[in-house]
């Protein structure tokens, strides 16, 4: 059996291609690729299915398209599991897959200095792109991350062929195919620092130069910002004519990755700045990363004062040891800009302040939807408190996706804290037949110790918002997921408590497509990364 992705959809029995019943099974078994060998519950299939319009009988209408879909593919890869379902796919029956391997291969080939064999690798890696991911859900609205991300890795595993080709003197015949991919990614500096090399090795340095101007000029128009680090290192090498740019293998794509990892903080206001900067300064310390600061305004008058307020909080960052960036701008849809934004500059997490409004009625506003729906990272929002108690990261853990993008957060800041992770869960209720979690909390305890190398401490809490209230008291922070429905249901009634009325800071974390934070480099060019690997 053989499922494409990688292109429009479609699905190999053999050389016989597999006929699939209808538009709405066809999605069905695209988002089930998209979490393929994952357990996808049944009401988050329902979401991204009929989304606002889930008719009145859901769970029925699902089970019949579930039925539909189990009669075209043979044998049972397609099985049950509650709470949902699992699609089964081995080894390298999901084009996906083989591309993820493909391209790590070639990374590894890169690294170990045989750019030969790391392009070739890459080549065939790329040869299995027929087109767009998933074709024909593009106007589809479960499809529209997961398309952005696809799109990013192969952009990607595509800088990672140039950067191969580059160290084996290709120099002259990628400039062409440079100059097109910098016209359709201008933001994107690893492809700007590959023009301006490539062209440097054709003898042309004075247009490499050019190359540079061009790229800070629509790096500042576009974003506020200066071009990264490595951007302007490379402009000094090519004025002192370096001879370091004569061609060592992978030396660009290593470089870029170094101050490329960043977290993007999204400011509102002066209202608990200190404890969100605090938080990122945290983050951006262990492992190293880049913070970006941003600010919207909605009036143009507003942008000069914005921007010099904003430098100053750079500034501080930049005072206390931290690498950081800093960009005000206009937008009159200000998630979407930000979700952009965090496209746009690959980062690992974005930062904000739990709006006032969110923890009124528990209702993400317009602008934070549009953050939480549309970018491809890790969603961290800060509820911060005025005298937060010294302790231990807490994170509430029922094994939900958003959960473990939680579990993620709280090992990254607990380790950076040098305090110790907590992870917990409900006692058992034998008389209502209940088992405790702690076997969901071992789970989640070994995948921390395994992927991180730190321990997580395993803790029953009294069945309840009352319970975990409790657990919270001695807390220094409390990192909870947000509900897999958070854009019907918000933060619903435990979460929204939690927030309002625990005594550290509170987290409040959505998962992104998007390896998070401390997923290593090469699970960059990965669809996604999970502490559960």
């Amino acid at each position: 059996m053989n499922f494409r992705i990688l292109g429009p959809l479609d699905v190999m029995d053999g050389e016989r291609e597999v006929s699939l019943p209808g538009p709405r099974p066809r999605a069905l078994l695209a988002v089930l690729l998209l979490h393929a060998n994952e357990v996808v519950p049944a009401e988050r299939l329902v979401d991204e299915l009929w989304g606002e319009d889930s008719p009145e009988r859901a769970a029925a209408a699902l089970r019949v398209n579930v039925s539909r879909l189990r009669k075209a593919l043979p044998g049972d890869v397609l099985t049950t599991r509650a709470p949902g379902y699992v699609l089964r796919v081995e080894g390298d029956d999901l084009d996906l897959h083989r591309f993820e391997r493909l391209v790590e291969e070639g990374r590894s080939l890169l690294a170990h200095g045989l750019a030969a064999d790391a392009s070739a690798r890459l080549r065939d890696a790329l040869v299995l792109w027929r087109g767009p991911a998933l074709a024909d859900f593009t106007y589809e609205s479960f499809a529209q991350a997961a398309i952005a991300r696809l799109e990013e890795i192969r952009l990607a595993a595509v800088e990672l062929r140039i950067d191969a080709d580059l160290a084996l003197g290709r120099h002259d015949g990628l400039i062409g195919e440079l100059e097109g991919l910098v016209a359709e990614h201008p933001l994107r500096e690893r492809l700007r620092a590959f023009l301006m090399t490539a062209l440097y090795r054709s003898g042309r340095q004075a247009e490499a130069l050019d190359a540079y101007q061009d790229a800070r000029r629509t790096v500042v128009d576009d974003l506020g910002l200066e071009p990264g680090p490595a951007l302007r290192e490379l402009e000094r090498a090519i004025l002192r004519q370096d001879p370091a740019l004569d061609g060592a293998v992978g030396t660009l794509s290593r470089a870029a990755e170094a101050v490329e990892r960043s977290l993007l903080v999204a400011i509102d206001g002066e209202d608990g700045l200190g404890a969100l900067l605090t938080t990122a300064e945290r983050l951006a310390g262990r492992p190293p990363r880049v913070v970006i600061l941003a600010r919207v305004v909605a009036d143009a008058d507003e942008l000069g004062p914005a921007a010099a307020w904003l430098e100053g909080q750079r500034a501080v960052l930049a005072d206390r040891g931290v690498v950081a960036r800093a960009a005000a701008f206009t937008a009159a849809s200000p998630g979407h800009e930000l979700a952009r934004l965090a496209t746009e500059l690959d980062v690992d997490l974005l930062l904000a302040g739990a709006p006032a409004d969110l923890l009124e009625d528990g209702a993400p506003s317009a602008p934070l939807a549009d953050v939480l729906a549309e970018a491809p990272c890790d969603v961290a929002l800060l509820v911060p408190r005025g005298d937060a108690p010294k302790g231990a990261v807490l994170v509430p853990f029922g094994g939900d996706e958003h959960d473990w993008a939680a579990v993620e957060l709280g090992a990254w800041l607990a380790r950076a804290a040098g305090v110790p992770l907590r992870l917990a869960g409900a006692a058992a209720v034998p008389e209502h037949g209940r088992r405790d979690a702690s076997r969901l909390l071992s789970h989640g305890a070994l995948a921390v110790q395994r992927v991180l190398g730190i321990s997580a401490e395993p803790l029953l809490t009294p069945p309840g918002e009352e319970g975990m209230l409790e657990a919270s008291r001695d807390a220094g922070l409390v990192v909870v997921g947000l509900s897999a429905r958070w854009h019907r249901d918000g933060l619903g009634a435990a979460r929204l408590r939690l927030a309002r009325e625990a005594q550290p800071p509170v987290l409040l974390v959505r998962r992104g497509l998007r390896p998070g934070g401390l997923a290593p480099p090469a699970a960059l060019t990965r669809f996604t990364w999970s502490i559960r690997l």
